[in-house]
């Protein structure tokens, strides 16, 4: 699902050039679930934004799903974003004035795909929220917002789904039923990874991947994963 290999990632600071990544190898299995995690400054964020083809590595190669996104161009990684990848974020980034139904729908119209009602209801029922269709943003808890962002991340089918701090809003009991969502979507087959600063989120992946100062430190199992409440 995703190779990386010898992934390094540099950034121009007026004449001075900052190393931010130092050789990264990393592959992630379809059907895996795993965390990364590290200080601020480890490069963590940055390896997320390569990951998600938001940003690109200054050398080394990353195949996702069999494709080289390396050195693909502006225009070519938006598409690999549309389709092979799905998003979630810390802020939820719902748009306010608009139902739950309407924020899931949003990748579909950008697409142009047909059916979009159809498969907007079946993604918010397939995370909890059918009787939650037409409520607004402002109408609905954190988790249940985090909820939608989930729904509307999973509505392309995409080939991995990239949580970066999904739980970091939201109170203790709300982040423990989100990342057991994750883990039965991850149980369903989807391939997750979680970008996290808490032990306690990692717990729920099958790895843990740190890092620190731009390489990877340690990449290991969980050997007691926290799995769904009785």
């Amino acid at each position: 699902m995703i190779e990386l290999e010898g992934i390094r990632k540099s950034y121009q600071m007026g004449d001075v050039e900052m190393p931010v990544l130092h050789g990264i190898d990393l592959t992630i299995e379809d059907g895996d679930m795993v965390a990364i995690m590290g200080p601020s400054g480890s490069g963590k964020s940055t390896l997320m934004n390569i990951l998600g083809c938001l940003d690109v590595p200054s050398a080394g190669r990353y195949r996702l799903d069999g494709i080289d996104v390396s050195g693909l161009t502006k225009r070519q990684l938006s598409r690999i974003r549309g389709t092979k990848i799905g998003f979630v974020f810390q802020s939820f980034n719902l748009i306010p004035r608009t139902d739950a139904m309407r924020n899931v729908e949003l990748p579909l119209i950008y697409t142009g795909t047909r059916g979009r009602q159809r498969k907007a209801r079946a993604a918010l029922e397939r995370v909890g929220l059918g009787e939650r269709l037409r409520h607004m943003p402002s109408e609905l808890s954190g988790g249940q917002k985090q909820r939608v962002a989930i729904a509307r991340a999973l509505i392309n089918e995409p080939s991995i789904l990239l949580a970066d701090e999904p739980t970091g809003a939201l109170d203790s009991k709300s982040s423990v039923e989100i990342m057991e969502l994750l883990v039965e979507l991850n149980d369903a087959g989807a391939t997750i990874v979680v970008i996290t600063h808490e032990e306690e989120i990692a717990e729920f992946a099958k790895r843990v991947v740190r890092l620190r100062d731009g390489v990877i430190g340690a990449d290991e199992p969980v050997r007691e994963r926290t799995r769904l409440s009785a």
